[in-house]
C-alpha cells in the first residue's frame, strides 16, 4: 500500500500537499466571509452578491486562462498566483480594506487570480504521474481536498469566534505562502510558443474547441458529463439541502452532519480507488451509475409520506445512505476525469479543459434554475423522482448508443516533460 503511494513520486506529493495548504486555508476564509457579511448585513442578497463576483469573473476569463495554461510555463503560473493571491491579502489586512465593496473587489481580483492559477495546475497535473497512475493519484489529490473541506469549516467557524475576519484573511494569506513553496519545489519544465498578439488567443481558443467537438471520445465524455450535471447539481446544491432542512426540519447540527457524513463517504471512496483498484475503477462506471440511482430511489422514500420513521430514525437512515452515495459518486468523479486527462495532449490540456469547464458552468445552473421553481409547485420527493427518471433516461441513453465509449480507456503516453524523482 505505501508503495503504491510512493510510486506516485516526488513531485506528485509536493502538489498535493502543497495544494492541501491553499485549500485548508481557503476553507478557513470561505465560512468566515459570509459569516461576516451576514454580520454587517443581515441580507441573504448581499450573500448572492459575493457568489456572483466569484462566479462570473471566473466564467469569463475562463476561456483565456486556458490558452495562457497551454503557452506559458505552468509550475511558474501556478507558484505566482499563490504568492500573489497571498500579497494581495496581505495588502487587505495592512491597509485594512475590509469593508464590503472593498471585499467585493478583491473577491473578483481573486477570483480572476484562482482561474488562471486552477487552468494551469488542471492542465499540469497529469504530467506529473505517469498515465496508469491517473486514478490512484486523482484519488489521493480528491482526498486530502475532501479532508481540507472536512477540517477547514470548522477550523474556520473557530477562527471566526475568536479572531474575526482579519485573523481568517490573516490564515489563508500565509497558507498561500506556505504552497507555493512547495509547489516551487516540483521539477517541471514546459516549453512552448509564448503569445504575441491577441489573434493569437483567438486562434488557440478555436483550437482548443475544436478538437474537444472533434474528438468523439471526448465529446462523448462531455456531453455525458453535461447532462448528468444538469440533473445532479440542483440533486445535491438544492434539493438535499431543502428537504433536509424544510421537509424533515433538521437542526444546522444535523444538517451538518449530514454533509460530514458524505464527505466522509466520499474520502473512504477515493482511499478506495487510490489503494486496491486504480485504474481499474472506470470498468465500475455502469455499476456505480446503477448504484447511484438506487441510492435516489432510496432517498425518494426517505423524504415521502411513504417513510415511516421518525425523525432520528431518518436522520440515521439518510446518514448511512450519505456515507454509502458519497464512495460511490467517487467511483464516477476519478474516473471520468483520469479518462479526460490522458485522452488530451498535453500542448492542448489547458484551452481544452477550460472550454469544457465554461461548458460545464453553463449546465450545472440551467439545473439549478429550474428546480427552485418546481420546489414551489411541487413536493420534494416528487421532484427528486423526476430528476432521478432524467438521470436514469440519460445514463440508458448513453448505456444504448455509448456505452464502448465511456468504458473505453483512451491514452497511454506520457504527455509533458515533467522531472518525476
Amino acid at each position: 500500500m505505501l508503495d503504491d503511494l510512493r510510486s506516485l513520486g516526488k513531485n506528485f506529493w509536493l502538489f498535493a500537499v502543497g495544494r492541501f495548504i491553499s485549500q485548508l486555508g481557503w476553507a478557513v476564509q470561505d465560512v468566515a466571509l459570509p459569516l461576516y457579511v451576514l454580520d454587517k448585513t443581515h441580507s441573504g442578497g448581499m450573500m448572492t452578491a459575493f457568489i456572483l463576483a466569484e462566479m462570473i469573473p471566473a466564467m469569463i476569463v475562463m476561456p483565456f486562462a486556458g490558452v495562457v495554461g497551454d503557452r506559458y510555463n505552468r509550475k511558474k503560473l501556478m507558484v505566482w498566483f499563490d504568492i500573489a493571491r497571498g500579497i494581495l491579502l496581505f495588502g487587505v489586512l495592512a491597509f485594512n480594506l475590509l469593508e464590503l465593496n472593498q471585499l467585493i473587489v478583491v473577491q473578483v481580483v481573486m477570483a480572476v487570480m484562482g482561474t488562471f492559477f486552477g487552468s494551469a495546475t488542471s492542465a499540469m497535473f497529469p504530467d506529473l504521474v505517469e498515465p496508469d497512475e491517473l486514478e490512484r493519484a486523482n484519488s489521493v489529490n480528491s482526498s486530502m481536498n475532501i479532508l481540507a473541506r472536512l477540517v477547514g469549516p470548522a477550523l474556520g467557524g473557530f477562527i471566526y469566534a475568536v479572531g474575526g475576519i482579519r485573523l481568517a484573511i490573516l490564515i489563508n494569506a500565509v497558507s498561500f505562502f506556505g504552497s507555493g513553496l512547495f509547489e516551487a519545489l516540483i521539477k517541471y519544465e514546459w516549453r512552448t510558443k509564448e503569445l504575441e498578439s491577441f489573434s493569437q488567443v483567438v486562434d488557440d481558443l478555436r483550437e482548443g474547441i475544436s478538437y474537444l467537438l472533434s474528438n468523439r471520445y471526448l465529446r462523448t465524455l462531455m456531453f455525458f458529463a453535461l447532462f448528468m450535471m444538469a440533473f445532479g447539481q440542483p440533486f445535491g446544491a438544492v434539493l438535499m439541502p431543502y428537504s433536509f432542512r424544510e421537509v424533515l426540519k433538521f437542526s444546522s447540527y444535523q444538517f451538518g452532519l449530514l454533509e460530514s457524513a458524505f464527505m466522509l463517504g466520499a474520502l473512504a471512496g477515493n482511499m478506495l480507488i487510490g489503494m486496491k483498484f486504480g485504474r481499474k475503477a472506470g470498468m465500475y462506471l455502469f455499476h456505480a451509475l446503477l448504484f447511484d440511482g438506487f441510492m435516489i430511489l432510496l432517498f425518494t422514500w426517505a423524504i415521502s409520506p411513504l417513510s415511516a420513521f421518525d425523525r432520528t430514525g431518518v436522520f440515521l437512515f439518510l446518514a448511512t445512505i450519505n456515507v454509502l452515495w458519497g464512495a460511490v459518486e467517487a467511483f464516477l468523479s476519478v474516473p471520468l476525469n483520469s479518462k479526460i486527462q490522458r485522452a488530451v495532449p498535453s500542448e492542448l490540456r489547458g484551452r481544452v479543459f477550460s472550454a469544457m469547464a465554461v461548458m460545464m458552468h453553463v449546465s450545472g445552473p440551467l439545473g439549478l434554475v429550474a428546480v427552485g421553481p418546481l420546489l414551489d409547485r411541487f413536493p420534494a420527493w416528487g421532484v427528486s423522482l423526476g430528476l432521478w427518471a432524467g438521470m436514469g433516461a440519460v445514463v440508458a441513453y448513453f448505456w444504448m448508443n455509448h456505452r464502448e465509449t465511456l468504458l473505453a480507456d483512451v491514452g497511454g503516453e506520457k504527455n509533458g516533460n515533467a522531472e518525476v524523482t
